[in-house]
């Protein structure tokens, strides 16, 4: 760990484990290691990255407002899988936000994560260790196997217990927008808050991480079918709901890329993908097999 916050502060990057997926990490203050985030992945730099924070102190020191509903929000949900976006200081820099003037802000659960935050004393910028639209690693081999040594040092931390990528809500409009599901329901947050919108997502660019059309794909077509349907034709896998995988959503959602990254190492012609509920509790895992599975 004393080697890992060395090399943030040197501007370096690290790969650590989060509740979530694995982040590849910078110092969030160093505009030139957040560049090198971008280069490791091949990421386009109007993709806007997640800062980390330790605490809600930090993350109240690198925004202009902190409205009652992030200090609802996060009094409930922090540490753990859950982003606001805000407002942001001058101190962070414009390649972190992709020239937004809002920032992403998280306190995750994982203590590994928070660990290294506070060993740097710095705010951690970190998209998902994996090269940019692939699957996203949830274990510290995913993440030698897809970046190499285009990471200086990769924690391990084991498995991570969510499995995919954090909510992002926006709280710096007039009203809030849901700019990203994961594994809150939106009824939950909007008994603490009130009535949350859908975004609309803009032309050029994204309001926050996750949101291209093509994202989280496995190397192998994946197909994303009803029960029922035809299997095609060629070799391939099936995941169907409570039988390759749990019929509970969150136990879904933590075994999701595990399973996708299994079969993506075994040549197949195709993997096939049972459609969960359209429901608030499965919107997280809906929404990143959507993202799988487009053609775009």
């Amino acid at each position: 760990m004393r080697d890992a916050a060395e090399l943030i502060r040197a501007g370096r990057l690290v790969a650590f484990p989060t509740e979530t997926v694995y982040g590849l990490g910078a110092n969030a203050f160093d505009a030139t290691a957040v560049a090198r985030i971008f280069a490791a992945k091949g990421r386009p730099r109007e993709s806007p990255l997640i800062v980390h924070v330790d605490s809600i102190a930090m993350a109240r020191g690198l925004v202009t407002e902190w409205p009652d509903a992030a200090e609802r929000l996060a009094g409930c949900y922090w540490p753990g899988p859950l982003t606001l976006v805000l407002p942001k200081q001058p101190s962070i820099p414009d390649i972190v936000t992709a020239g937004l003037p809002t920032v992403g802000l998280r306190m995750p659960s994982h203590p590994m994560a928070l660990a290294l935050i506070r060993a740097a004393g710095v705010p951690i910028a970190a998209p998902s260790a994996n090269p940019f639209t692939q699957l996203s690693p949830t274990t510290a081999e995913h993440v030698r196997k897809s970046l190499g040594s285009a990471v200086d040092l990769v924690l391990d931390g084991g498995t991570s217990s969510v499995g995919i990528e954090s909510t992002v809500l926006s709280l710096a409009g007039p009203h809030p927008v849901l700019l990203r599901p994961g594994v809150i329901p939106l009824p939950e947050m909007e008994a603490l808050i009130g009535p949350i919108r859908s975004a609309d997502i803009p032309v050029g660019g994204h309001a926050a991480p996750g949101m291209h059309p093509r994202h989280y794909r496995p190397r192998t077509p994946l197909l994303l079918l009803a029960a029922g349907d035809p299997a095609p034709a060629g070799r391939g896998a099936w995941l169907g709901i409570g039988h390759e995988m749990p019929a509970d959503p969150a136990a879904y959602a933590a075994a999701l890329y595990a399973a996708l990254h299994r079969l993506d190492e075994q040549g197949l012609d195709w993997i096939a993908v049972e459609r969960p509920p359209d429901t608030p509790e499965w919107a997280g895992v809906l929404d990143r097999l959507i993202r799988a599975a487009s053609p775009r």
